[in-house]
């Protein structure tokens, strides 16, 4: 509870990227257009797949999930950034700063889950093939995806209804452009240790066990690859997961830097930088990574492409 002369804060201060004046215009063209892109890539991937029999597999099905879950994560955190950089700083209540910790942290939980899914789903596919059909069928698939959202959404409610319960009563800056779990609870006035405990508990269910369990797939399938006589199946075998394994690594490359690395060793302005790549840039190479990546996606894409724009095929 606040002192006698203590306020509880009902309002926060994002400070975003501090001052931009000199390249305030490029800054956000930039931003926006970015912004743009990983809404177009991401949907244009989502009416791909949900629309074209030919990309009527496990894996894209996954794939469209994960597209959906990147337009959540951004959407949560990009236009209130771009507002934030344009104003160069903006308010927030202190509920809607937790209700974006909440989306941003589900949405990322269930990525990570999604793409521990789609690691499964290559293992079987390669290392054991006769049995991938009888495993990956639509019901297994759906099982999967929907309990990886549930366990996104409702994980990280006891953890927000701790936060919750917090009192804050202090400063109410948060210097950085959007609300995190280190610049929330240092805005408390109550001992955080119990949410501290709470989130490394989660943090380890939900973000370092999957990247194990997807590390201990690609040892596997690196292992089944391996073996593999001719190089053009080497070749083809390690093409169907590549673009999966580029995306795992700057996901998770970048939040085990953020959330493991002690925080004292970096600047703020580092914070932020390493919190842009994966809250900003990852959304927007996931859709360039499967596009180039993918022949079946190329040759939808192109089909589609001929079929809105017959004069374009010579």
């Amino acid at each position: 509870m606040c002192r006698e002369n203590q306020t509880a804060v009902t309002e926060l201060v994002l400070l975003g990227f501090g001052d931009l004046h000199p390249v305030k215009p490029i800054t956000l063209l930039t931003c926006l257009l970015t912004y743009l892109m990983i809404l177009i890539g991401n949907f244009l991937i989502i009416a791909l797949i949900s629309t074209s029999p030919r990309l009527n597999s496990p894996m894209f099905f996954f794939l469209c999930n994960l597209s959906t879950c990147e337009v959540i994560f951004t959407a949560n955190i990009m236009p209130n950034m771009i507002y934030v950089m344009w104003s160069e700083g903006g308010t927030i209540s202190l509920s809607g700063c937790i209700a974006q910790f909440y989306i941003y942290s589900a949405s990322g939980s269930a990525e990570c889950l999604l793409l521990t899914v789609m690691a499964f789903d290559r293992y079987l596919a390669i290392c054991n093939p006769l049995r991938y059909s009888a495993v990956m069928n639509y019901k297994p698939c759906i099982h999967l995806v929907v309990w990886a959202w549930i366990s996104g959404c409702i994980g990280m409610i006891t953890i927000i209804i701790a936060i919750s319960n917090l009192s804050f009563c202090g400063p109410q800056i948060v210097d950085h452009f959007f609300c995190d779990l280190k610049p929330i609870l240092h805005l408390s006035s109550s001992n955080t240790s119990l949410v501290e405990m709470e989130v490394l508990v989660y943090a380890m269910l939900m973000g370092f066990l999957p990247f194990m369990l997807i590390i201990l797939s690609y040892v596997a399938i690196s292992c089944t690859i391996v073996r593999i006589p001719s190089e053009t199946g080497r070749r083809k075998a390690f093409s169907t997961c590549s673009s999966h394994l580029a995306s795992v690594c700057t996901y998770f490359g970048t939040i085990l830097i953020i959330y493991l690395v002690p925080s004292h060793q970096r600047s703020l302005e580092i914070n932020k930088i390493l919190s842009l790549f994966y809250t900003v840039l990852t959304p927007l190479f996931n859709p360039i990574i499967y596009s180039l990546r993918n022949q079946e996606i190329q040759a939808c894409f192109s089909t589609y492409k001929i079929f809105l724009f017959p004069n374009s095929k010579k």
